[in-house]
């Protein structure tokens, strides 16, 4: 399969940011071109509106993966996030063709770029170690400092989330928590080529409340409503999707639905300041202003021949 084209760019930043438009127009004007959804709430089946999901009509023009993988109900997570999306780039180099990532999630996107080790759970040694954390944290530090070293001279003895983390890996996998890779702080080559759209904050937080107002005529609220009548309801890790919490606040602890619809804009301002963040201690990604100029770098790195993904 070396010899099939595999020329693979991931556009990323913040939400709102009209990243996603920018590559559904790419897609539709290359035509072999499949798009990645790099998103922490896309995954989730019927929820749409308020994660700015593919509509059907985007979805009958190009091949969109990494969305709808599971019920609202269930919990998901980076691993399973990132062998999905091993699974997606073997599919589309298999039909020979290119595939643009598109997301503003960082983890997940590192998750994929850089290939992470990514540990995994074990919630027996957890619940063990959770119980133990509550008088025997002190216990628990001095255990991990024997076991991995390392690990612990990276974080306080005070920090039980960290501490109860790195014990279950290191129990539960039988390696050191610190074995699993060089971290996020780290940034080696990557596999692919990122690409930036930026916005001037002020710009951003006026697409932000228009957006959400627009989602609101759109019946995110009924979109809501129905999401936790369903069987299952909504998992932990889908109720904290920003826009969600916010209107589910209204519908179960009787928040005023204009007081709901204030936070979530907040909420989404700040998700945003907090994704420019992250992406800016990234020195890979090449950042542009125009979306036009953007535009032309994503095209010339998917034509580009000598622009293939590493595995």
């Amino acid at each position: 399969m070396s010899d099939q084209p595999r020329a693979h760019v991931a556009l990323v930043g913040t939400t709102a940011s009209g990243k996603s438009a920018l590559a559904h127009s790419i897609a539709l004007e290359l035509g072999d071109v499949d798009i990645g959804t790099i998103d922490s709430m896309t995954v989730y089946r019927e929820m749409n509106i308020g994660t700015a999901k593919a509509t059907s009509e985007e979805q009958s023009e190009v091949n969109y993966h990494l969305i709808d993988l599971v019920d609202p109900s269930d919990e998901f997570t980076v691993a399973q996030f990132q062998r999905e999306a091993h699974r997606v780039e073997e599919e589309v180099a298999h039909a020979r063709r290119r595939l643009i990532y598109v997301g503003g999630t960082g983890l997940y996107g590192r998750a994929v770029i850089d290939r992470f080790d990514i540990p995994g759970r074990y919630p027996e040694v957890r619940a063990e170690l959770e119980r133990r954390a509550a008088n025997e944290l002190g216990e628990l530090y001095v255990q991990l400092q024997q076991l991995d070293p390392l690990a612990a001279s990276r974080m306080q003895s005070t920090n039980e989330r960290r501490i109860v983390r790195a014990l279950e890996v290191t129990l539960g996998a039988q390696r050191p928590f610190s074995s699993f890779g060089p971290g996020l702080a780290r940034y080696d080559e990557a596999r692919m080529t990122q690409v930036g759209v930026r916005r001037e904050l002020a710009d951003l937080d006026e697409r932000i409340e228009k957006r959400f107002q627009l989602w609101m005529k759109q019946g995110l609220l009924s979109e809501v409503d129905a999401l936790r009548q369903r069987p299952g309801g909504l998992s932990r890790t889908a109720r904290q999707g920003v826009g969600y919490r916010e209107l589910l606040e209204h519908l179960e602890l009787n928040v005023a639905l204009e007081e709901a619809v204030v936070r979530a804009v907040i909420a989404t301002r700040r998700l945003a300041r907090r994704q420019r963040s992250w992406f800016a201690r990234d020195p890979r990604i090449e950042w542009f202003d125009d979306e036009s100029d953007a535009r032309r770098r994503v095209i010339d790195l998917l034509n580009d021949s000598g622009n293939r993904v590493t595995h």
